[in-house]
């Protein structure tokens, strides 16, 4: 229910390689010792809201991949942005359903518009402040929007069926999954894709990372 045009067609996705996604986005005191150690050459505002556990923002596609490159070199680990396809399976939690918890929008789950947090329509939540999808991992819906690595493809014919990210297409324009804490809870969907522009900073933008297990 719900679905838009470029959500499809349904396919089949068997990834190819066991992956590691983070158990919350990034938080602001993890990209601040990015920043700290040259590794990110921008310093993303908070717009008030503090830093800390709570997650970064106003920071563009450039920039996760600068921390990522960054924490790359600094742990000996291969990090990168997530896939599309990685990204959406470890937010189902391997179930078909709408939302991590199931088809109904329920309440006081995430941290969207018309939720009932105290944070709804206001601001971002520190990570971890709702529970965590059957995978273990939080704000998976709303809080922010995440960057993912792919480009924008109007819909999913000819997407890649390894899970790997689609890096052809119009790569000015990339893919943000999750939905945010302004968002209704129509586009915090599972399965609800927008665009942005890569460059673009903005305060319900943010996004986690992958660790490649092999």
């Amino acid at each position: 229910a719900g679905r838009d045009q470029d959500e499809g067609p349904t396919h089949d996705v068997n990834i190819a390689k066991p992956f590691a996604l983070g158990r919350y986005e990034v938080t602001f005191a993890e990209y601040d010792q990015c920043v700290s150690e040259k590794g990110c050459g921008h310093r993303p505002d908070d717009g008030g809201w503090g830093r800390g556990n709570r997650p970064v923002i106003n920071v563009s596609w450039a920039d996760a991949q600068a921390y990522v490159q960054w924490l790359s070199h600094k742990t000996g680990k291969a990090y990168r942005l997530p896939s599309e396809a990685e990204w959406e399976y470890a937010a189902r939690a391997g179930g078909p359903a709408a939302y991590p918890w199931g088809g109904e929008i329920g309440s006081g789950l995430a941290n969207c518009d018309g939720y009932g947090s105290e944070w709804d329509n206001k601001q971002t939540a520190p990570v971890g402040s709702f529970a965590a999808n059957r995978f273990g991992l939080h704000d998976t819906v709303g809080n922010v929007r995440e960057w993912v690595e792919d480009c924008r493809n109007g819909s999913y014919d000819g997407a890649p069926e390894d899970g790997s990210a689609w890096t052809t297409g119009e790569c000015g324009l990339r893919v943000v999954r999750g939905g945010s804490w302004f968002d209704f809870p129509g586009n915090v969907r599972s399965a609800f894709r927008l665009l942005s522009d890569s460059d673009a900073r903005n305060s319900d933008l943010g996004f986690r990372v992958v660790r490649e297990l092999e």
